[in-house]
């Protein structure tokens, strides 16, 4: 028989629980299902063992845990992460039920309401939100098989430190936030490291006194909606490649090249023992390098047009990478390559959502999460409502905002 619930959160990430807070404090029956079995699984699993916030821990703004430490300009390690997550949890006693894995979400028959199915248990309920992130299946190309079964080759999420992979060269496909920081990492370590460059720009990590993300928190950046970007696909590119690990700092393609770093194209293929490579590194660079030009632009206009006193700054630009040779071809066994690392992002998956609500991106279609379906909702996706809609930074404004429509909803 199926168990009677008001709302129904399915995903026990940052999403869930900042909805969860605001709906405890309303006194409105719900219930967090978390297919894992304790919290933080993205943070405890997905991350490699040096990992911090990229963001600054100002940004860290969970409802009602906002970030009150003494070092706001600083970046949470993993280990703290986790352990915020699992205080949130106990201090507001958030209804989480874990190892709960949801394989559909029906209307039911009557129309009203939704079913909620999972391996070994079914509930009804009158609002269902989904909160599983846009981050549930690892990118990987249809060639990995092609490679060398000697090769280790795993997602950047396996990834753990470089002592876990077998001696010899790395190559780190995706040049994106994750991509660049397992590279330096790498090649920090002793690896010689080839990195497949892609489109994701780059920010310095301080800009005219401030951090790069206050100056996009206070431009407005963050809070740009989807109509302003070029075009709907836009909202997946990857995020600017910068650091948070050592207290923070820039992350340069040119620089990575200088210390040794091979770059090269984008993938295309592998076979025999070779991996095909694209020739647009140099393109690639080209918008790497206009993407921060056009970020420290949008910086000092907005910091000329309001009047800020604050110092001028020319950031250094390099352009090592432009020397580098154009491979079309890697011979792994010559290049002396022991692992593969698949730094390219994930695929959302929504399947369980059993309703038409999707664009031809597979994006849920919605007005700040709220669908065309009654009491369907969506949490914690990038441009849900603004860019910063899937970071701890903006996603307690859209939770506080569904709520609002989820208790008036009921009266």
């Amino acid at each position: 028989m199926a168990k009677q619930i008001e709302t129904v959160i399915i995903g026990g990430g940052q999403a869930g629980l900042a909805l969860s807070y605001y709906l405890t404090q309303q006194q409105h029956e719900h219930i967090v299902l978390e297919q894992a079995a304790e919290i933080g699984h993205a943070w405890r699993n997905g991350r490699w063992d040096s990992f911090t916030l990229v963001t600054p821990n100002w940004a860290f703004r969970l409802p009602g845990a906002e970030y009150q430490g003494d070092a706001p300009h600083g970046f949470m390690p993993r280990s703290e992460i986790i352990s915020h997550f699992e205080h949130y949890v106990a201090q507001f006693r958030l209804p989480v039920r874990y190892r709960v894995r949801v394989t559909a979400v029906s209307p039911k028959p009557n129309g009203r309401g939704y079913l909620v199915s999972a391996d070994d248990a079914t509930f009804e309920a009158a609002n269902v939100v989904i909160a599983t992130g846009l981050f549930q299946r690892p990118r990987l190309p249809v060639f990995c098989p092609n490679l060398p079964p000697e090769i280790m080759q795993l997602h950047s999420g396996q990834y753990r430190s470089p002592q876990s992979l077998p001696p010899g060269a790395v190559l780190v496909v995706g040049s994106a936030q994750s991509g660049c920081q397992i590279a330096e990492e790498l090649y920090l370590s002793g690896r010689q490291v080839y990195l497949c460059v892609c489109s994701a720009g780059r920010a310095p990590r301080r800009y005219r006194g401030k951090d790069i993300y206050e100056w996009l928190n206070l431009s407005g950046f963050l809070a740009r909606t989807a109509d302003k970007l070029p075009s709907l696909q836009a909202r997946f590119a990857g995020n600017p490649h910068v650091s948070g690990k050592g207290g923070g700092r820039t992350l340069n393609l040119h620089q990575f090249a200088r210390d040794g770093v091979v770059l090269l194209g984008r993938i295309a293929g592998a076979q025999n023992g070779k991996i095909m490579l694209a020739p647009d590194l140099m393109e690639n660079l080209a918008k790497v390098d206009k993407f921060e030009s056009d970020v420290l632009k949008m910086i000092d206009t907005y910091i000329e047009l309001n009047g800020l006193a604050v110092p001028e700054e020319h950031v250094p630009q390099l352009r090592d990478g432009y020397q580098a040779n154009v491979v079309r071809e890697l011979d792994c066994k010559s290049a002396g390559i022991s692992t593969v690392i698949w730094a390219m992002g994930y695929a959302f998956d929504f399947s369980l959502v059993r309703l038409p609500i999707f664009d031809n991106d597979g994006y849920p279609m919605q007005q700040r999460g709220v669908t065309g379906y009654p009491g369907l909702y969506f949490l914690g996706l990038p441009w849900l409502h603004t860019q910063k809609s899937g970071l701890l930074l903006g996603v307690g404004e859209d939770a506080a905002y569904l709520v609002s429509k989820i208790v008036n909803q009921r009266k």
